[in-house]
């Protein structure tokens, strides 16, 4: 069976619907960064999914395209993530999408280095006949978070993040975003699900 990170690391991408604190380790992804509205249609939101899931489906199916990665197994294509801010502002304000900054990203296996990735990167730009050199190969190392899974809505989000806000008040943390950011992990697909049932891990510094 596939390695599914979903499955593997629970505390990481299965939380319960209750605020906890944990600490996150240091993650290799493919990233695109970029700003504005996510819903504008055809935007650089859209472009940038597009050119991550090119790429990571590339680095998933190395071994049959004839490249080895030492130490490669057979893995699921992990959820998709953002990385959320506005700049000047220490919180989110979802009324005012257009002012978002993001950075959207795929998590990579420990075993995709520099090498892997770039090679992807140029496998997936001949394939496509696309140029894919937004794709970054990003390291983050988040550390320790208030993380909880809200369901619904995103437009409903600030409900959670306030509740999770308060949950890391009362255990004597606060909010870190000197160069981290709120971050969400999409476990559900808004095209296949409904608004209510969307699943979506939130996770802040």
């Amino acid at each position: 069976m596939p390695f599914d990170f979903k499955k593997e690391e629970r505390a990481l991408y299965q939380p319960p619907r209750t605020p906890g604190i944990l600490t996150v380790p240091p993650m290799n992804f493919l990233a695109v960064r970029g700003r504005g509205d996510t819903n504008q249609e055809g935007g650089a939101y859209q472009q940038a999914i597009q050119l991550l899931y090119g790429v990571a489906y590339t680095l998933k199916m190395s071994e049959k395209a004839g490249y080895h990665i030492p130490g490669a197994f057979a893995y699921v294509v992990p959820p998709l993530e953002g990385l959320w801010w506005q700049p000047g502002k220490t919180e989110l304000d979802l009324r005012h999408k257009e002012q978002l900054a993001w950075i959207s990203m795929i998590r990579v296996p420990d075993f995709v280095d520099q090498a892997a990735f770039h090679w992807a990167v140029e496998q997936t730009t001949a394939k496509k006949k696309m140029d894919f050199s937004k794709v970054e190969f990003f390291t983050y190392e988040e550390g320790i978070c208030v993380q909880c899974m809200h369901t619904g809505s995103y437009d409903s989000e600030m409900e959670t993040i306030q509740k999770m806000k308060k949950y890391a008040s009362d255990q004597g943390y606060e909010p870190d975003y000197s160069h981290r950011f709120h971050h969400e992990i999409y476990l559900s697909d808004p095209r296949r699900t409904a608004v209510e049932k969307l699943r979506t891990v939130i996770r802040n510094p």
